[in-house]
């Protein structure tokens, strides 16, 4: 908040009343000349708000699986607070652009959302047909995500997130990869994450769950680590569409979450009817200023929600 001139203004005058009249007659007629009003000088203004900061919410972030660029990214440092940061090849790519800029991106002062990518589950059954186990998997794919964290640098107790695409109940298959992943990650000296959808579908006649409740199900009847979870929800609503003005985590319907992917690019037509017109023609959502960057805008109640700075 800065400081309101007019305010300033009465206070200096309600401090100065009857002060003048202390003062020698020649040294109230220069003061008069010099200062008229006998306004006192504002001190400095109070800080402004943290970059990313919106009121209410919390903090924007974004996740992106092609790396923008460095000059890019000290640009939209500008808006956003926090990034996906890939520790793996991303879904549909063939390599990590994000590896070796940690670094970097801790020095322009951007916050983390560290990300692995997960295995779909024709991957999950075409290794077991090979002989190697769903869990196995898992672990093996815990393995290299710390490891890349390590090399990158993030320090210990940084939440790591398995990008879980698929949604709905898990499949036993799925849930015996993704719990022997989160355990994996637990016994590291990090702390295990699930990217998952918080999309409610149907389960059974009458019957609809989502992915994040179907996980955190299976942790408890497990007695497992805790997980956190980085929700996918990008229903309007509660989702506001392809904006800056985030809503709070709480709006997603979801408790105790890590962070809310709220945007999604391209969009989903069938759930984002009523927040189209805040999406590109093309149906991508670009970041402000830069046309050719479409990305997937996410909140969080902290600047640095993997707390990988």
């Amino acid at each position: 908040m800065r400081t309101v001139p007019g305010l300033a203004m009465v206070w200096a005058l309600l401090l100065c009343c009857g002060c003048a009249s202390t003062q020698a007659p020649e040294k109230q007629n220069l003061a008069a000349k010099l200062d008229p009003l006998h306004i006192v000088a504002p001190g400095p203004p109070l800080a402004d708000p943290p970059v990313g900061y919106v009121d209410g919410a919390g903090y924007r972030g974004f996740d992106r699986n092609e790396y923008p660029g460095d000059d890019t990214m000290q640009q939209l440092h500008n808006t956003f607070a926090f990034t996906g940061y890939w520790l793996t090849v991303p879904p549909g790519a063939q390599f990590n652009q994000w590896k070796g800029k940690r670094t970097l991106l801790k020095q322009q002062g951007w916050g983390f959302l560290v990300l692995a990518n997960g295995k779909l589950d024709a991957e999950i059954l075409k290794a077991k047909k090979s002989g190697t186990t769903p869990a196995a998997l898992g672990q093996q794919d815990a393995a290299t995500a710390v490891a890349a964290a390590q090399a990158e640098g993030f320090p210990a107790h940084t939440i790591l997130f398995l990008d879980q695409e698929e949604g709905g109940r898990l499949l036993d298959e799925q849930a015996a990869y993704l719990l022997a992943w989160t355990e994996a990650v637990a016994a590291s000296s990090y702390k295990p994450g699930v990217y998952a959808s918080g999309q409610l579908v149907q389960d059974d006649p009458g019957v609809w769950i989502d992915t994040i409740r179907d996980i955190r199900s299976r942790v408890t009847t497990a007695h497992l680590h805790e997980v956190a979870i980085f929700d996918t929800q990008d229903q309007c609503p509660p989702a506001p569409g392809c904006t800056l003005a985030a809503k709070p985590l709480s709006a997603a319907g979801e408790p105790n979450l890590i962070a809310w992917q709220y945007s999604q690019s391209p969009r989903r037509p069938e759930i984002t009817q009523s927040c189209a017109k805040t999406y590109a023609p093309d149906g991508n959502c670009y970041a402000p200023n830069f046309p050719k960057i479409f990305l997937d805008m996410d909140v969080a109640p902290d600047a640095d929600p993997s707390h990988g700075r």
